[in-house]
């Protein structure tokens, strides 16, 4: 909530553009970028700027042919992008700030509970050699791709998957849940909404995570009440969708590959933290 106390903490116009990062939050990112390779000619692209320009996709939401001038080539950008997801830098950059975010606040460093949900994505057009397929949400009425997200309770990323529109909430949960890494092995409690409860997601968790005990956190059964009711923990998942959607990026579904989309998502999260950590009092 913006107040006259706090505002000057989330001033960014001494930068270049206010997507850039600041001299501290490079400072938590420089040390996981992996160095040059040996042989060949040195590096001679500036790696935060690299990070500049990404990080003003994910902002702006602009084409890559849009990126400013005085940022390095989109070309130069998009490969940097792509060796980062597939040599996992991306993953240890999220995951070292999670850390450090969850020591921040006086937590252990492992989540024993989580809070699981989906968002529809409406689909842009797209063009390629290559697209991964897209589905639709019937309930939604939306065509296009569906990220499914499981996060603390703090509200910060643990994990996330990209799939189609067109899978169920209970068939979606799975699929995250399955690829979940060992990396939070004490995780004892799920909360979840209507779309998880029923017979078929709980065997299937038994059978994948049977530590794990999930809580169906249902609407107030009085229909003639239309008045707000904040509802126990689900709120937090919310409010982190909500965060993540102020990057434009993430307004549809602009990626024709469902890692880079999901790339963009942990971007996102990357960009929340690094502010969480470098914005506090």
């Amino acid at each position: 909530m913006w107040t006259e106390k706090n505002r000057q903490r989330y001033d960014r116009s001494q930068l270049r553009y206010p997507s850039d990062l600041t001299n501290r939050e490079w400072g938590l990112v420089e040390p996981l970028i992996p160095p040059a390779k040996p042989g060949g000619n040195r590096r001679r692209v500036d790696v935060r700027e690299i990070v500049n320009a990404v990080m003003s996709i994910l902002s702006t939401g602009c084409q890559w042919r849009a990126l400013p001038k005085d940022l390095p080539p989109r070309r130069t950008v998009h490969d940097y992008l792509d060796s980062w997801i597939y040599d996992r830098t991306l993953d240890r950059i999220h995951y070292t700030l999670y850390v450090e975010c969850r020591e921040f606040e006086g937590r252990q460093v492992s989540p024993t509970a989580a809070i699981i949900d989906s968002q529809s994505v409406k689909g842009a057009e797209k063009s390629g050699a290559r697209i991964d397929c897209h589905g639709y949400d019937a309930a939604k009425k939306i065509k296009g791709k569906k990220r499914h997200v499981l996060v603390d309770t703090l509200g910060l990323l643990l994990h996330a998957i990209v799939h189609p529109a067109n899978i169920q909430d209970r068939d979606g949960g799975i699929l995250l849940l399955s690829s979940l890494p060992v990396i939070f092995p004490f995780l004892k409690k799920l909360f979840a909404d209507a779309g998880y409860q029923g017979p078929q997601f709980h065997k299937a968790l038994a059978k994948i995570l049977p530590a794990l005990d999930p809580e169906v956190i249902k609407r107030p059964g009085d229909k003639t009440n239309h008045t707000f009711v904040v509802l126990p923990r689900r709120w937090v998942i919310e409010r982190t969708i909500a965060w993540l959607n102020r990057c434009r990026r993430l307004a549809k579904d602009w990626e024709n590959l469902d890692r880079k989309a999901l790339a963009f998502l942990r971007l996102a999260s990357v960009r929340l933290m690094l502010r969480r950590l470098c914005n506090a009092t």
